[in-house]
């Protein structure tokens, strides 16, 4: 008798925007690209025992038109998109997560502690992305997942905004 295994995995950024007033400008939810480095990333660290990081950091990019994720991108390469700065946290903001569920799927996520960003300037935000370094604009570390903001894509954001994202990732027995 043959049995059969498999298991599919899959993220989801959520992103709220608020205004200097304190009220809810927009919010997106999408479906991320898990790259290639990061999945290579997930099986290195858990069946070959390779430096473990248990830090995560969430990015945000640029307007969608320009920007567009793909699974060859890494944290030093993503020539289809560009890091949006513009906001006052020195670093990116980390993605604390909470224990994994123990269910089928099994789901971590930052719901709890989600990652702000002060906006400090005009611009068009895109999407966002996780990676392990935290430094602004940085190109080292490991880009893990990235996704464009769902319909209607890019938004506008202006000095007093705060961005606050959330990453929930699932890990399925398929």
């Amino acid at each position: 008798m043959k049995s059969h295994e498999g298991a599919s995995a899959g993220g989801v950024f959520r992103a709220e925007c608020y205004g200097a007033d304190g009220e809810l400008k927009w919010t997106s939810e999408s479906k991320n690209l898990v790259v290639n480095q990061g999945l290579q990333d997930m099986n290195a660290k858990y069946f070959t025992g390779s430096g473990y990081t248990a830090t995560w950091y969430v990015g945000i990019y640029g307007a969608a038109a320009s920007n567009n994720p793909a699974a060859g991108d890494t944290a030093a390469l993503h020539a289809g998109w560009t890091e949006v700065t513009d906001y006052s946290q020195s670093t990116r903001p980390q993605a604390v997560f909470a224990s994994p569920t123990t269910a089928d799927p099994s789901v971590v996520t930052n719901s709890a502690s989600p990652a702000t960003f002060s906006i400090n300037g005009t611009t068009v935000v895109g999407g966002a992305f996780l990676i392990s370094n935290n430094t602004k604009g940085g190109t080292s570390g490991v880009l893990f997942s990235a996704s464009d903001f769902q319909a209607p894509g890019d938004r506008s954001v202006v000095s007093g905004d705060t961005i606050v994202v959330t990453y929930t990732f699932s890990l399925d027995a398929a």
